[in-house]
């Protein structure tokens, strides 16, 4: 049963001018591989000229509005609890500059280049939809700084996710205004150094600029993007790694029989199980049915379980990121009616990153369970006792001289246990801001970074039960017995990165070598080729 969510593509070129070398902006068709393409491949971007006659609309509204002295927040009044502030109209310009410096309070850790791309591509993309107010010119500067590699200097904390993310997209803007820092080579320029080595020039913001670049959920989304790329990889990598710990472990594929998902019709577990059945197709590795032990432990039998419930909830979360990408989340909202020209402008609170602060908690706790699963199998692949001797204890033909794998599960085993800590959901809290006029907030940011740090500790956790069941593996088929179609591919990556270990060794950069093996969705993309996905 195949879902339209967890199936991602890798490139879409429908959206992509000259075969997949532009991504053309239009407001409402980015995707999460869009964002991947262009953050971490750095894709060049431009805009759909379709998009400028809705944007001049909402702009030209805004410049009215001013005109006619129209109280309208954030435009001709001071923002938060500043709302009942009238500013003059020879003011509007000041109050947007002054807005970008004073919400520039970001601390913490500088985001890396990838996070601060997603940032500003997504920031274009809303800001193109036409109802934000700003002039065509912003949208336009922010591609060009993306396609010419200009990425801020943006601080990692700071935003309570409502009114969407504000400190970390003030240090954005501020390079706009010629402000702020940028990376240069290992240090830092300032923005208007930056934008003139590329012949660039500042904007000065009018009416409205300042609180369109800062006002939207934009940070939370565009790491959210990213990171469901990665739990995709991720997901799919860990089924590939618990069939291979079937395998090292001698276990049954009896669980994973399509008759058994079909009666309890998960669609993800259900394909969960197709899954596995496909990587072990053929293996001679694992147990005869006609065996007297009926049975595994919970971490090989329930796989298709659990592992299908976690992809629901990664599946939820890239419901809910492609949806936020294309989506006005800013305050206040521009309509224009294109036949009357007649304009309203509404206050409200699509900036609330409450639907995505949800699907990161919601992502984060189900990839803190998927390693949890894991770094139990690597438990049992390590300990002969428990797998009944069927490989020796820690892996090593030595023990007691050598510790074999004995430690790396130790690491395994204080990663999963970090992740439960990480796992707290940071959208149960909220705080009250602004003079309690922003009175509840989504803490989506913090919801956005733990489940990053929880996919990168997983990530690791997956790769040991890669190693850990590829050294078993070595163990079990000293006669040469064939592993399973998808196994076998797997297998085949892992020894390219790490050899079969006959001695202790330090294991730190194996570790970290088939961990982005797990990252960038390599394993996965060879093992879905082999089997024909």
């Amino acid at each position: 049963m195949q879902s339209p969510y967890l199936s991602l593509a890798p490139f879409p070129s429908s959206r992509y001018n000259g075969g997949m070398d532009t991504l053309i902006l239009s407001g409402t068709q980015l995707k999460i591989d869009d964002v991947v393409a262009v953050a971490e491949r750095r894709a060049r971007v431009d805009l759909d000229p379709a998009c400028l006659p809705k944007m001049n609309l909402s702009r030209t509204a805004v410049e009215q509005f001013v005109a006619e002295k129209k109280v309208v927040y954030g435009i001709t009044t001071g923002f938060g609890r500043f709302k009942d502030k009238i500013i003059s109209a020879d003011e509007v310009r000041q109050l947007q500059v002054n807005l970008v410096r004073s919400h520039a309070c970001g601390v913490g850790d500088d985001l890396p280049d990838e996070v601060v791309r997603a940032m500003m591509l997504v920031r274009a993309n809303t800001l193109a939809i036409g109802h934000s107010g700003v002039r065509p010119l912003l949208v336009h500067l922010l591609i060009n700084m993306l396609n010419h590699g200009i990425h801020p200097r943006i601080p990692s904390q700071g935003s309570l996710g409502a009114s969407g993310d504000l400190v970390p997209l003030a240090h954005m803007a501020l390079v706009l205004i010629g402000e702020g820092e940028v990376r240069h080579d290992d240090g830092w320029i300032d923005g208007r150094t930056a934008l003139s080595a590329v012949g660039l020039t500042p904007v000065t913001l009018e009416a409205k600029e300042g609180l369109a670049l800062l006002n939207g959920t934009t940070f939370m989304v565009g790491m959210g993007a990213l990171a469901v790329r990665r739990a995709i990889n991720l997901a799919l990598t860990a089924d590939v790694a618990a069939a291979m710990s079937l395998e090292a472990l001698h276990g049954t594929d009896r669980a994973y029989d399509a008759r058994v998902h079909a009666i309890r019709p998960h669609p993800r577990q259900i394909a969960c199980a197709a899954f596995l059945r496909q990587n072990i197709a053929g293996s001679r590795l694992l147990r005869d049915r006609n065996s007297t032990n009926v049975q595994d432990p919970y971490t090989l039998r329930c796989v298709p379980q659990v592992h299908g419930a976690v992809r629901d909830a990664i599946a939820y979360a890239q419901w809910v990121i492609d949806i936020e990408l294309n989506a006005v989340n800013d305050n206040p909202i521009i309509f224009v009616d294109e036949e009357t020209g007649a304009a309203d402008v509404i206050s409200a609170g699509n900036f609330h990153g409450e639907p995505i602060a949800l699907a990161m908690d919601y992502m984060a706790l189900a990839v803190t369970d998927m390693g949890n699963m894991s770094e139990r199998r690597v438990a049992r692949l390590v300990d002969a006792d428990v797998n009944g001797g069927v490989l020796p204890m820690f892996l090593t033909e030595h023990g007691g001289l050598e510790s074999g794998f004995m430690i790396a599960q130790y690491t395994a085993a204080a990663l999963a246990s970090e992740n439960k800590v990480l796992a707290h959901p940071a959208s149960s809290d909220s705080i009250t801001s602004s003079a309690n006029v922003e009175d509840h907030v989504s803490m989506g940011a913090t919801a956005a970074r733990h489940a990053v740090q929880i996919l990168h500790h997983t990530e690791t956790i997956v790769a040991i039960e890669l190693l850990s069941a590829a050294q078993g593996i070595d163990f079990r088929r000293r006669n040469g017995e064939k592993m399973g179609k998808g196994t076998a591919v797997a297998y085949d990556l892992i020894r390219q990165h790490v050899p079969f270990l006959q001695a202790d060794t330090q294991l730190s950069s194996y570790i970290e070598a088939v961990r982005q093996l797990v990252a960038d969705g390599v394993i996965k993309e060879a093992v879905e080729r082999a089997l024909g996905e």
